[in-house]
């Protein structure tokens, strides 16, 4: 049922640290593309000591919540139930809080994966790679599951992650083979390429770009571009970046909070890049 302007609401974003997050912009510029002048989003420091807590103090004007790092596994034995997407890679970052008092918990990192690259016209791809063996690396796998029908191969740096990624693959139904980081330039023969790497991790592979690039998602979203992206778009590649994954999950995350499906993409995204600079 869509929120009505009227209704004093609440949500926020919860983790540690958490002043770099840009999802109250986003969400407070949504509440005022639509009117809802009630509605609140704030964001809250709290670690996995204090996430109990948190959570058994809300009251009934809580609609919801967006949990960041590192919290998105520790809430899950918190709450009422969690989506088959959000239990298919063990991670919720998205709490809702029902009229009736049960919370239960959803992963909008993944449909936003695949609405920001369908947004881009990439909507099914022969083959893929991933930098990098994470969290955000999982759900980039469980994106690839619904869009790629051959194979997806995971640059990592330790045995232990390329087991891990392994294991994500064959929960995932995902063709995942794994390689050497030492190697990871060998990723950008891939139409499709997912850069789930920390500021800085592949600054190092600008200058083994090929000529022609296909797609590259680049999950950092300050500074940007990042220098990988920057030369990647000289080579006339399509690039998205982390910002596009963060509004489209923002999207996703919003409709379950308010009920609302109107349109507020691009007041999220000119709320977002305002933030930015």
């Amino acid at each position: 049922m869509p929120a009505r302007a009227t209704d004093a609401r609440r949500a926020a974003v919860l983790g540690s640290p958490i002043a770099h997050s840009l999802s109250p912009q986003l969400h407070t510029a949504a509440y005022a593309a639509l009117g809802l002048d009630g509605w609140t989003y704030d964001r809250f420091d709290v670690d996995e000591a204090a996430l109990a807590g948190f959570l058994s103090g809300l009251g009934s004007e809580w609609a919801g919540l967006s949990l960041t790092m590192p919290l998105k596994r520790a809430v899950i034995p918190l709450l009422d139930g969690i989506t088959d997407t959000a239990a298919s890679v063990e991670a919720v970052n998205t709490v809702v809080c029902h009229a009736d008092g049960r919370r239960t918990g959803d992963n909008t990192d993944i449909p936003g994966l695949v609405a920001a690259l369908n947004e881009r016209g990439v909507d099914k791809v022969e083959s893929a790679a991933i930098l990098g063996a994470g969290a955000t690396a999982s759900s980039a796998l469980a994106a690839l599951s619904r869009i790629c029908s051959g194979e997806v191969v995971a640059y990592v740096r330790s045995e232990q992650r390329a087991d891990e990624m392994r294991g994500w693959g064959e929960r995932l139904g995902v063709a995942v083979r794994t390689a050497d980081w030492a190697d990871a330039a060998r990723a950008f023969e891939a139409p499709l390429v997912i850069s789930t790497t920390p500021k800085g991790g592949t600054d190092h592979l600008t200058g083994e770009l090929p000529d022609r690039v296909g797609t590259l998602f680049d999950v950092v979203y300050d500074p940007w571009p990042t220098p990988l992206a920057a030369v990647w778009q000289q080579r006339d590649g399509a690039v998205l970046s982390g910002l596009d994954l963060l509004v489209h999950q923002a999207v996703f995350q919003f409709e379950q909070f308010t009920g609302e499906t109107r349109p507020v993409l691009t007041a999220m995204r000119e709320a977002g890049l305002r933030a930015l600079g």
